[in-house]
């Protein structure tokens, strides 16, 4: 006997570009709280990282002050939370069994909120915990870093690392909703402030032409510190990742392809390699700079290609080489990419700009050819 079970289950949030989220008048954080109606007030603790909380020196009293004037409908269950910043928060998993611990001692159930004021290790981390948390607690980031508000915030993962491999413990759990405060990155360093920016090159090379030419144009406003500019880049970035989570088909990533992870094989490789010391965005920087450099030695781009992204990515303030990549280690970031997909190797090239093809071979010779000549271009 079989029987055949499938089961349609619709996922719904918003993703709310603000500013100063908690200025008493400004409705984005407990509308999306309330945005169910469910004629209660809501309990919800918050976590806070302390990256943001030494940058925001009054935000404890921000945040406190928010929920009073809304006491009608939002309550903290205990006092806000303070969490470690960066990487940090995702290298212990005896932390994020602590938070569970603690989400539990505070009786947080099902319908409670579990806010995360942070960058995406902290959203990533905590979010991993109250995903566990009575199989999964409500969840509302508040990003506060560019690359946080345009890729990793939006998206509907969680992730810790372990044994020196990027998220290999993680769970698929989408938000509750997402808010984007923009005055968050004004106090970013420059580092944090352009992390984001090589996803949004990441996203436009196989998605979209005319956002690559626009981040083409604009890529020394970025460096800049351009708020016009950085808003738009932002916001459309975060725009791409939503629809390609919403209409690619494969939101969970059951298959073998993960075309947002385009340059992402050497990527994770290199943070690992750094011990973390190598930023995410700049890894990622390199890792679309060498995966587009191994398409243009396949036939598949222009060479012009590779030197317009090259020179955008300097005029943004990216490093273009790192010594790791003189290592053959280099290559053993495709196993592990393919063991975290499982199944066949699948890398995402873009076979023209903002257009994509999805590869299962890779030819080391020609990878090495490739990087040789970027090496020569960084330090030409």
């Amino acid at each position: 006997m079989i029987i055949e079970q499938k089961i349609n289950v619709p996922f719904e949030f918003p993703v709310v570009f603000t500013d100063d989220i908690f200025a008493p008048e400004n409705r984005a954080l407990v509308d999306a709280i309330d945005r169910l109606q469910e004629q209660r007030k809501h309990r919800a603790v918050v976590f806070l990282d302390q990256n943001v909380e030494r940058q925001h020196a009054q935000i404890r009293d921000k945040i406190e002050s928010y929920f009073a004037a809304h006491k009608d409908r939002i309550e903290l269950a205990t006092r806000i939370q303070t969490v470690p910043g960066g990487e940090r928060a995702k290298n212990s998993i005896v932390l994020n069994l602590e938070w569970c611990e603690d989400m539990l001692k505070w009786r947080l159930d099902r319908h409670s909120f579990v806010i995360i004021v942070g960058g995406g290790a902290v959203l990533d981390a905590i979010g991993f915990s109250a995903s566990l948390v009575h199989r999964g607690l409500r969840l509302v980031r508040i990003p506060t870093t560019v690359l946080a508000q345009n890729d990793g915030g939006v998206g509907v993962k969680t992730g810790i690392n372990v044994r020196g491999i990027k998220n290999a413990y993680g769970t698929f759990a989408p938000p509750f909703a997402v808010i984007n405060d923009f005055q968050f990155l004004l106090t970013l360093d420059d580092r944090e402030w352009r992390s984001g920016i090589a996803e949004a090159f990441k996203v436009a090379m196989i998605r979209d032409a005319a956002f690559f030419e626009f981040l083409l144009k604009n890529a020394a406003k970025f460096r800049k510190r351009n708020e016009t500019a950085m808003r738009h880049l932002v916001q459309r970035c975060a725009a791409l990742h939503l629809d390609h989570i919403r209409t690619g088909g494969d939101p969970f990533e059951m298959g073998r392809a993960r075309p947002l992870d385009f340059g992402h094989w050497s990527a994770h490789k290199l943070e690992s390699m750094s011990r973390f010391a190598i930023s995410h965005g700049d890894a990622v920087a390199m890792g679309i700079l060498i995966d587009t450099a191994y398409a243009v030695e396949c036939g598949w781009l222009r060479n012009d290609d590779v030197l317009a992204l090259h020179e955008a990515l300097k005029s943004a303030g990216f490093p273009l080489w790192f010594d790791e990549l003189d290592h053959g280690d280099i290559f053993d970031g495709l196993r592990e990419f393919q063991e975290h997909l499982g199944g066949e190797l699948t890398i995402t090239f873009p076979s023209q700009i903002g257009a994509r093809r999805e590869v299962h071979e890779i030819d080391i010779a020609m990878m090495q050819s490739a990087m040789a000549k970027l090496k020569m271009l960084a330090h030409a």
